[in-house]
């Protein structure tokens, strides 16, 4: 008896936090169906309406969304695929190659994780010297390798691969390299997944930065082109909440059908074996 009720609790909170993270998304389809004046109503309005594919129409014709859709594309892309293996290859390093200064070197890197935001300014003033003021670099070189990419992928590492496997490897004549390219990267793939997606989200959805180094249309992100749906002058909410909609439905569409290698990757990354 205590088991269902035990049980039943769980499954009623459960549905409860499913409900609870479900409906942002659902007010903002709902928000994008209808017009602002149906938006700004208190109560709010959370009932979809038939203006969404005429609200998408407005967006796609005040903001250029194929551009920024492909130069979102590229900076996620980009910075992805490469914090992907550099974190990867930091993190083999750290966590199953002998060396001296190792530990001092790992403690560095997951230090700068528990400081807080650094300020801008020097950045940009980097940036500015190499002249990528307004260029896709000065969103991309920054970002390359990541401090929580390597603490991720080490202690992944740590709890997947055993240290006598890279021994056997050692012993049949691999090197560092080969070992990491044929052993340790197929076993890493869960956990590959999981920093994937997380890299992919946080540069998708990356608005600060963009906006102070990019102010270019040609160069500009999907969250630059939805700021700039607004203005000093008008506020068009049911406007603007479409277009976060749109530039929403490409992270559902990767996110959905990975959501079991990502939750696999955090599992197995969280327990040392």
């Amino acid at each position: 008896m205590k088991n269902r009720t035990g049980r039943l609790i769980s499954y009623i909170f459960l549905i409860i936090s499913s409900l609870v993270s479900i409906f942002p998304f659902y007010w903002m389809f709902a928000i994008s169906t209808n017009t602002t004046a149906a938006a700004n109503k208190f109560p709010p309005k959370v009932i979809p309406g038939d203006q969404f594919f005429t609200n998408v129409q407005n967006a796609w014709e005040n903001a250029d969304f194929i551009t920024a859709l492909f130069n979102t594309l590229i900076v996620a892309g980009t910075i992805t695929i490469s914090q992907l293996f550099f974190c990867s290859l930091a993190a083999f390093a750290l966590a199953r190659l002998e060396f001296k200064g190792r530990k001092l070197i790992f403690l560095l890197i997951v230090s700068t994780m528990l400081l807080p935001p650094a300020s801008p300014i020097p950045l940009y003033m980097i940036v500015s010297k190499f002249d990528w003021i307004n260029s896709l670099y000065a969103v991309i070189i920054p970002f390359l390798v990541g401090a929580f990419g390597v603490f991720l992928m080490k202690q992944f590492i740590e709890s997947s691969i055993h240290p006598e496997l890279i021994e056997s490897a050692k012993m049949d004549g691999a090197r560092n390299f080969q070992t990491y390219y044929r052993i340790v990267l197929p076993i890493l793939k869960p956990g590959l997944a999981t920093l994937a997606i997380i890299t992919f989200m946080g540069v998708w959805n990356d608005f600060v930065w963009p906006s102070i180094v990019l102010k270019e249309q040609s160069v500009q992100t999907l969250q630059l082109a939805v700021r700039g749906l607004q203005n000093a002058y008008n506020r068009d909410t049911a406007l603007i909440v479409t277009g976060a909609f749109i530039t929403t439905l490409p992270l559902l569409a990767i996110f959905i059908p990975f959501s079991r290698q990502f939750i696999a990757g955090l599992a197995e990354g969280s327990v040392k074996g």
